[in-house]
């Protein structure tokens, strides 16, 4: 019997016997191209669930259905499921192997096969197998696009559910489950620890052994901070959304091209003020006696009531101040009053105390509340004129959008792989940031210099007076500003409060010839750059080459073969409320000027229309 050709609305297959005589089946492939898939007398598998696979492949291909007839340990027995059609196989086990041949084969269709979009063969399994390569190469695969692609490619009709299973199942083979994550975390931390020497990684379980605390920070991470950060750290958490929930802690530096630098992660449970002063003291643990040779810590969070008391706690010396983002948008919420919030941001960044009282009396005539606000809000913790740590121009947490990023791509891996997601991320941040500070032949890096140069080109319109060696007046329209280069102030503060010359410094400076460059922050230089990325964080080798649990001891004495259960805190059913979470105010804010000539909001005197 000549060739047999079946044209669906979905896609054109034939079936026949090919050149030497043998039966085979050819599926236009997502290209167009027919893929042949022969099937002959004598063919053999591997063993009988590699048959049933490749028999429901050709099946789906085909547009037909198969009715298994018999299977079991030595033989496998289908037909197609439409009556009278004698399409049939018999595959039968080779005596003394595992393998698996096809004994009698009937390849001939007489039935107009499937009609409909649904198949009984598109099985949860065969979808599983279908996406395992878009799901490889794309944890965020979403099952909604699983089943328009499926309809897509092989012009089959399966349910949301069939798709979110096959999905699971998929990302279980590549990855393992979200059970067998757990187990792994005494062998990972030990990887760790031996890949990477002088790291910090450790697991801590609660009651029956379920997961409860995990902590990391590389040696290279920790070794760029001490060394090259300036003494500012970054707190924020965000909560993960997969099987089992619970939190990312993360402490992060400022490098010095004002990038983030993630020092510390722990993933815990829950959120709790028991987990904030474990995480506290490992990271005071981490940075040891080196602390008491640097500067003084400014430590920026949102500051909840868990985290207040760990950081006073553990860093009872250092600064603790508010995010802008934060208590902006509180106060934004609380008054609801544009002439207010425009008011309240002169206040924040308002350089002198005797400017920010004068811009509270100005909200106190808008509104009487303000005075309550501020007694729940101290402004020594937030604002410029009255905070006393160095926040070098950082006022919003950038590490928030960070960590809301690692839970949107990690949601879908189990915890060792989201740990390695995040680790691997670390290092193509560490490789680019070194090769551009290996191209930089400058002093300062990038964002310093350019601060550097806006603060030369205001400078020129300033008269300096010099009083002697290290001290000037310099004079403009506005004000007087007195600036000693030696002690590296000047009366506005800002020298004081980025670490860079502000425009009377670099008057000053200019007026005597001396490099502004020079008088910036160490933690500015390409040299610091350059040091806060010179050690590598290490590869840590495959699973399959991990030492086996129950062989060693974990690195707080904790026994290895100590079985880690998932922690209480499962997702609920159903699907999840949404939190939008806008980029643009997860941006730092932006400072609102004021013009020192007219008074006016949103412009400069140097572009103030009115005649000096």
């Amino acid at each position: 019997m000549g060739d047999h050709v079946l044209e669906s609305a979905h896609e054109i297959v034939v079936s026949g016997p090919d050149s030497n005589g043998q039966q085979f089946t050819a599926v236009p492939g997502s290209n167009g191209v027919l893929i042949h898939q022969p099937l002959a007398i004598g063919q053999e598998f591997p063993d009988v669930d590699a048959c049933r696979r490749t028999l429901k492949e050709i099946a789906i291909g085909l547009h037909f259905e198969i009715r298994i007839v018999k299977s079991d340990r030595s033989r496998f027995i289908a037909k197609c499921s439409k009556e009278g059609c004698p399409w049939r196989v018999h595959v039968a086990k080779c005596p003394g192997v595992p393998t698996f041949t096809i004994r009698t084969l009937h390849g001939e269709h007489t039935c107009e096969g499937v009609q409909s979009l649904h198949h009984q063969q598109a099985s949860v399994g065969w979808v599983a197998r279908s996406v395992e390569s878009r799901v490889r190469d794309n944890p965020q695969y979403k099952p909604k696009e699983i089943l328009q692609d499926i309809r897509s490619q092989h012009g089959v009709a399966v349910s949301y559910m069939q798709a979110w299973r096959g999905k699971e199942r998929s990302m279980a083979a590549l990855h393992g489950t979200f059970e067998e994550g757990y187990q792994l975390l005494p062998a990972y931390c030990e990887q760790i620890r031996k890949t990477n020497p002088g790291s910090i990684a450790s697991v801590s379980t609660g009651q029956e052994n379920c997961f409860q605390r995990l902590f990391v920070s590389y040696r290279a991470a920790i070794y760029g901070f001490l060394n090259a950060c300036r003494p500012l750290l970054e707190l924020d958490r965000v909560h993960l959304k997969g099987k089992y929930l619970g939190m990312i802690f993360c402490a992060a530096a400022v490098d010095a091209n004002d990038t983030l630098f993630p020092l510390a992660i722990a993933v815990v449970d829950v959120e709790s003020d028991e987990n904030w002063m474990w995480f506290m003291s490992e990271l005071r643990k981490l940075l040891g006696v080196n602390t008491d040779s640097m500067p003084r810590l400014t430590i920026l969070s949102e500051r909840s009531a868990g985290m207040v008391e760990a950081v006073e706690t553990h860093f009872p010396n250092a600064f603790h101040g508010f995010c802008l983002r934060y208590i902006s948008e509180n106060f934004r919420d609380t008054f609801k009053n544009s002439k207010l919030v425009n008011i309240f941001w002169n206040a924040v960044y308002a350089l002198t105390a005797a400017e920010f009282e004068s811009k509270v009396t100005e909200m106190v005539e808008v509104s009487q509340d303000v005075l309550q606000w501020f007694h729940h809000f101290n402004p020594q913790h937030w604002a410029v004129a009255y905070f006393e740590g160095l926040r070098y121009g950082h006022f919003s947490l950038g590490i928030t959008e960070v960590l809301y990023n690692w839970a949107l791509e990690c949601h879908e891996l189990p915890i060792v792989q989201m740990m390695e997601h995040i680790r691997q991320q670390m290092i193509s941040w560490s490789n680019d940031r070194r090769n551009m500070g290996m191209r930089l032949t400058s002093i300062l890096v990038p964002s310093a210099e350019k601060r550097i140069s806006e603060a030369i080109a205001d400078a020129r319109c300033y008269k300096v007076l010099r009083a002697n060696e290290i001290e000037f007046e310099i004079v403009s329209t506005e004000r007087t500003n007195i600036v000693d280069i030696r002690s590296r102030v000047c009366s506005c503060r800002r020298w004081q409060l980025y670490g860079v010359p502000c425009a009377h410094a670099a008057a000053a400076l200019i007026s005597c010839g001396q490099n502004a460059q020079l008088f910036a922050e160490p933690c500015f230089t390409v040299h610091s750059y350059r040091e806060t990325y010179s050690q590598m964080i290490y590869p840590i080798p495959n699973r399959s080459l991990w030492r086996e649990a129950g062989e060693g001891t974990e690195g707080g004495g904790a026994k290895v073969d100590i079985l880690i259960r998932p922690p209480k805190t499962r997702r609920p059913p159903g699907r999840p409320k949404k939190k939008v979470l806008r980029i643009e105010s997860l941006k730092r804010p932006k400072r609102v000027v004021q013009c020192g000539r007219c008074h006016m909001l949103g412009h400069s005197q140097k572009k103030c229309s009115l005649p000096g």
